[in-house]
């Protein structure tokens, strides 16, 4: 392989687990002492993760927060199968084995201060850690995070004390963690959770542009993870409203590094179709070059 993206900062660290919060919906948030990863990652990044001694494949999981000053790295994941139950197993001070950050990030630009972050499921990781990218540059941003589940928010939800244009009354439900930063958010669920819109994400993005004005709807840019129908519908809303999108892809991995090209995905270039590793040369993309017109 000639192209070698990243390999100078991607880091193998034995990472101590600081702790290990077990959530509702067979969710977890790992915290763990990995000060080179730390140091490095963006929003987007993922990390490789050795579950278990007996198990060498490793299992690819977002990071949803790092703190580059105490070297801390936060980890939200869901228990699919057997290696994701192995990694549930494990306790405080256990060590892991962690290669990363690995992958294209997010983009944030100034000319579009309205970032719109949508997450679903698993995909909420990614979006906490653009909100904190936006903390960053002081006064530059203003975000609006919107997640969706289908199974228990790993939070418990509060009422939001943040406006936000075109919500109503009744869709107040926001995540703690964001509110604390004066970062506004919605949640939403068809499962009748109180205070989450009662439908998709998509739902309260659109009531959310639609309230703004056309000069203010030319300020946004749209960032989303999550499942893939998830991810085509608001590439679609998007394309709609004339916004730029940047999506980020959920593919099966096996090395993570792009050696093996098992995680590939084919997407459109000015060239056409073309064939990309979702670990290397995403998991973050342009949405136009996933979901074309």
């Amino acid at each position: 392989m000639t192209n070698k993206p990243h390999r100078d900062t991607v880091f193998v660290e034995d990472a101590e687990i600081l702790s290990h919060e077990h959530c509702a919906g067979e969710q977890h948030i790992l915290r763990v002492k990995a000060p080179q990863i730390a140091s490095h990652a963006r929003a987007g990044s993922f990390a490789h993760i050795t579950v278990d001694a007996q198990r060498p494949l490793r299992r690819p999981i977002s990071i949803m927060r790092v703190n580059k000053n105490s070297g801390e790295v936060d980890f939200l994941y869901k228990v699919f199968g057997e290696g994701t139950t192995l990694l549930s197993k494990r306790q405080v001070g256990e060590k892991l084995s962690i290669l990363g950050p690995i992958g294209t990030p997010f983009k944030l630009h100034m000319e579009r201060p309205r970032p719109l972050l949508i997450g679903g499921g698993v995909g909420i990781p990614p979006m906490v850690f653009v909100a904190a990218e936006t903390l960053a540059v002081k006064g530059a941003y203003q975000p609006f995070v919107i997640m969706g589940s289908e199974v228990p928010f790993p939070f418990k939800a509060q009422p939001s004390k943040i406006m936000v244009p075109g919500m109503s009354a009744e869709v107040i439900a926001a995540m703690p963690l964001l509110e604390d930063w004066s970062i506004p958010s919605r949640l939403a669920s068809r499962q009748g959770y109180a205070g989450c819109h009662d439908g998709y994400v998509t739902d309260v993005a659109r009531a959310y542009l639609d309230a703004l004005t056309p000069e203010q709807r030319k300020e946004v840019e749209v960032f989303a993870c999550g499942p893939h129908p998830m991810l085509e519908a608001v590439a679609k809303l998007a394309r709609e409203y004339h916004l730029p999108c940047q999506v980020s892809m959920e593919e099966f991995m096996a090395c993570g590094i792009g050696g093996c090209a098992g995680c590939t995905i084919e997407v459109q270039t000015d060239s056409g179709p073309a064939m990309k590793r979702v670990c290397v040369d995403g998991p973050v993309f342009d949405a136009r070059m996933v979901f074309p017109d």
